[in-house]
């Protein structure tokens, strides 16, 4: 069962998203081209390097915009479920691509050690903090929305690593323009590289987990199990799915046991069963399968606690035990 108003709420969020990105992409595609030009008038190698990695997040966030207009597509006959995995795909090449900037930054930072180049510590202050007032507006416009959807969060950790890094970047030129210890420009680098790389990797096995169907992690299977038991004419439970279509889109199906009853009996145990997985887990979709404890063969499946058909009376509602 799915409640009328996820796919319209879903649609409109989609809508505000596309804009909000669309607005990050200009202005990031923008101070790419001024970063890249303030590098070849200054002979900044440095500035033409975070320009290049500037680029990157405008593959991001093209690649989050693309996705979240793509799965605003409503669901075919070929797309049962829609196009929400298209957001994970980009979630997953996203986060990727923070792991291969992370390691390249590991790279050159030891490359910097062995041989630290001369810092133009003027030019970096200065494009640094007009770097740090872009990035800080592109972040906060991509950061609505980016708990609750994974393709979003990877477009929002792009950007917040390059707040980071040139933040880091102006406190390096500060100290570099006093000491003259162009040491510390790496050394900035590496320490934003691993919290780049520790954003990221949540990220890609959040994006894996979805793409492998696998259990939302802040469920808790046997607790759901037992609120499911606490429904009146629901004696048992067994062969159980949970999964997500997206972060934000969660659906199960599941078996329940009970009663011999009428079609309008067990509907209401559906019903109910859905609006409570709904409100405690956040599930939009169930889809529930009722069968008749007398109809059945003794032990053809085990339930959830364990137990066959043949001890369902065992995990009976409690009202029955």
């Amino acid at each position: 069962m799915t409640h009328p108003h996820t796919h319209s709420h879903l649609r409109e969020a989609a809508h505000q998203s596309t804009k909000r990105l669309s607005l990050s992409l200009a202005l990031t595609l923008g101070f790419v081209f001024l970063e890249a030009a303030a590098g070849i008038f200054s002979n900044s190698l440095a500035l033409l390097t975070d320009a290049a990695h500037n680029l990157t997040d405008v593959i991001a966030l093209a690649l989050s915009w693309f996705a979240i207009r793509i799965t605003a597509r409503p669901a075919n006959e070929r797309k049962t479920y829609g196009y929400h995995r298209v957001g994970i795909l980009v979630a997953l090449v996203n986060s990727t691509t923070l792991v291969l900037i992370a390691l390249g930054i590991f790279y050159e930072a030891w490359r910097r050690f062995v041989s630290p180049p001369e810092v133009q510590s003027s030019v970096l202050i200065g494009v640094g903090l007009i770097a740090v007032l872009v990035n800080i507006v592109t972040a906060m416009l991509v950061h609505k929305g980016s708990d609750t959807d994974l393709n979003l969060r990877s477009a929002f950790v792009h950007l917040m690593g390059d707040v980071l890094s040139t933040i880091g970047a102006v406190i390096a030129g500060v100290a570099i323009y006093f000491t003259g210890a162009n040491w510390l420009d790496p050394l900035v680098s590496v320490l934003i590289g691993v919290l780049i790389l520790y954003n990221a990797w949540g990220i890609l096995r959040e994006a894996l987990d979805i793409l492998l169907e696998a259990k939302p992690r802040d469920i808790n299977s046997a607790k759901l199990v037992e609120d499911m038991l606490e429904i009146e004419g629901v004696l048992g439970v067994h062969d159980l799915h949970i999964w997500s279509i997206a972060q934000n889109l969660r659906t199960m199906s599941a078996h329940i046991l009970t009663h011999d009853m009428s079609i309008g009996e067990g509907a209401d145990i559906q019903r109910r069963v859905s609006e409570m997985v709904s409100r405690r887990y956040n599930i939009a979709h169930a889809t529930l399968q009722l069968e008749c404890a007398d109809c059945l063969p003794g032990s053809m499946y085990c339930d959830m606690n364990g137990l066959s058909y043949a001890d369902a009376g065992h995990a009976s509602h409690p009202a029955e035990a």
